[in-house]
Order: structure tokens, then sequence, then C-alpha cells
């Protein structure tokens, strides 16, 4: 009786010995970041610098002229991932009767994580495209 728990401490202790080893070597590599994959992201804020909730934020890749968009929350912010470090982009909100300034994305933007944030100004009015004679 006494060997067998003479023996049952050292077999316990080796088997949490293996288990805590074999954690160490189940922990995730990271992978390496693609260079050529970042994101953008920002805050639409209105005049008076609170968030704009409900604001469309347009992202407009400039070599294929496709159009993304994303409507913000509460706290007025936007998100786009997986955009190409080769290709500029141009990005801008409209809210209501405001809208923001375009800026763009510049291929010479080294950022893989991008931040800008767009202020909301007042809208010029739109042209009315019919002439009356």
């Amino acid at each position: 009786m006494l060997n067998r728990r003479f023996l049952a401490v050292p077999l316990c202790l080796l088997v949490l010995a293996l288990t805590a080893g074999a954690q160490w070597t189940n922990k995730k590599k990271e992978k390496p970041r693609d260079p050529t994959i970042r994101s953008l992201q920002g805050i639409v804020s209105l005049p008076d610098e609170s968030p704009a909730e409900g604001a469309v934020v347009k992202l407009k890749n400039l070599k294929t002229l496709q159009v993304r968009s994303y409507i913000t929350q509460k706290d007025g912010k936007y998100h786009f991932q997986n955009l190409s470090t080769n290709i500029d982009y141009e990005v801008n909100s409209d809210y209501k009767e405001f809208s923001s300034p375009t800026r763009t994305l510049s291929v010479f933007d080294s950022r893989f994580e991008a931040i800008i944030n767009l202020k909301l100004e007042p809208g010029k009015e739109k042209k009315d495209e019919t002439k009356s004679n």
C-alpha cells in the first residue's frame, strides 16, 4: 500500500509536467501581416463635433471605380478592411443636409491601419438639372 502511494505522487507530477509542456506548444503562431493589405477607419462628426449616427461613408476605388459604403452607428465610427496598398481610394460622407470634403487614401500612405476622420459641413445646394424655358 505504501509503495503505491510512493509511486502515485511522482506519476501525478509527471502527468502535470507533460500537460503543462503541451500547453506551451499549442500556442497559436501569429501569421505575418500581408504587406499588400490595409484597412481604413475613422469617425464622422457633425459641425458641432458630435458623432454622426447614420451617416453614409462612401469609399471609391480609383482603379476600378467600385464604391463601397458603410453606415455609421451611434459612435460615428466607420471601418473598411481588405484594401489594397497598390490602389488610391477616395472617401467621403453624407448625412441629411451635410457632407464632408472628399479625402484620399494614397498608395504613398504606408500605414496598414489608416485613420481618416471626416467632418461634415453644411451641404451645397444640388443644382436643378432641368432647365425651364
